[in-house]
């Protein structure tokens, strides 16, 4: 297969997509402006083709704030677009729609992913595809886009997931997902006084958490919302570690990007190497793809914003693009198989 990546800083989709060729399956990522437009000039332009978008920014090797920009895929794919709506009441009520493209579809976890474009409620949302695809072993890459609204072919919706089940007759596909954060020292916290609507984190180990989070950093108030760059949460599943970014302070507690429960079992993280982090990716993917044809990944804003802090952003996307084709898009928030994951990378490797 191939990827193709267009983009317009000045919102011009006509430019973004010369050169395009005959695509099998397009993502439209645009500015919160222009989104509606876009879509509809898109499908304008590609009416038999399947495609997906959302409100956010995009990258190839370089990063589009704004404007419009386009990844494609062709020579070599099938691919089912498609939505689920209502995400915030009762997603399972459209499964249907999912388990109907897996058979027409017809891939399998060596060859198939399942790319997805979310307008929230991410947890819930993965808990309900992963249901129909877990019965094919098949992965899942995608996140949040802004505005609370996506696209699937030609069509806006809003309190729905976007997504597209790609299947490359090329070769095999593979995700993975990028961690830069590592435990900081033997801090252990129980959760609770938790709102799962609003996503706040009441106490931690019977203390008010933003205490909590003061005393062991030595930051202000003021410092919390952007010390969560360097320390965020850490959820401990099994022997995988979800983070969990801190959004604000919330009176005495913490409002978070990713929902907290009572009797959570929490660990603070702290940020690690991740300078050679990302060479240690980039060399597992090629070890386990010696013939590569593209990288789709999601990077979250707050990675985003990190990278950027530390002018590594534009030297990040190089060293990426060293694999090949690689294209993706900035997130508020990562999904990777049934887990809603926050300040990660997450991305899909084709053959």
């Amino acid at each position: 297969m191939r990827q193709f990546f267009g983009t317009s800083r000045y919102g011009n989709l006509k430019e973004a997509v010369q050169g395009l060729g005959r695509p099998q399956f397009l993502m439209l990522f645009s500015n919160d402006g222009q989104f509606d437009a876009h879509v509809k000039e898109l499908q304008e332009l590609y009416p038999e083709v399947p495609s997906i978008g959302c409100i956010g920014m995009s990258y190839d090797r370089r990063v589009t704030e704004a404007g419009v920009s386009v990844v494609a895929f062709s020579d070599g794919v099938s691919v089912a677009a498609n939505v689920l709506e209502q995400v915030s009441v009762m997603p399972v009520r459209y499964i249907r729609r999912l388990e109907e493209d897996l058979q027409k579809v017809n891939g399998s976890g060596k060859d198939t992913v399942c790319i997805d474009l979310c307008s929230g409620n991410d947890a819930c949302v993965l808990t309900t595809i992963h249901s129909a695809l877990k019965h094919k072993n098949i992965s899942l890459v995608g996140g949040t886009g802004d505005g609370g609204r996506v696209s699937a072919n030609g069509r806006i919706y809003e309190d729905a997931v976007a997504y597209a089940l790609v299947k490359n007759h090329g070769g095999r596909v593979k995700t993975y997902k990028e961690n830069i954060y590592h435990q900081m020292g033997n801090y252990r916290f129980i959760a609770s006084g938790t709102n799962k609507a609003k996503y706040i984190l009441g106490y931690l180990n019977g203390q008010p958490a933003r205490q909590v989070y003061q005393n062991i950093l030595h930051v202000s108030e003021q410092q919390i919302s952007t010390q969560t760059f360097k320390n965020p949460f850490g959820k401990l599943n099994g022997d995988d570690v979800c983070i969990i970014s801190i959004k604000e302070v919330s009176g005495s507690a913490l409002a978070c990007f990713r929902q907290v429960n009572d009797s959570d079992v929490l660990i603070m993280l702290e940020l690690g190497d991740y300078k050679a982090i990302v060479k240690d990716t980039i060399s597992t993917i090629r070890k386990d793809f010696p013939k590569l044809s593209a990288v789709f990944s999601v990077n979250c804003l707050f990675r985003y914003k990190l990278f950027s802090e530390h002018n590594y952003m534009d030297d990040y996307l190089k060293e990426m693009g060293t694999l090949g084709s690689h294209a993706g898009f900035v997130g508020y928030g990562e999904h990777y198989n049934n887990r809603f994951v926050n300040q990660s990378m997450t991305c899909v490797a084709f053959e």
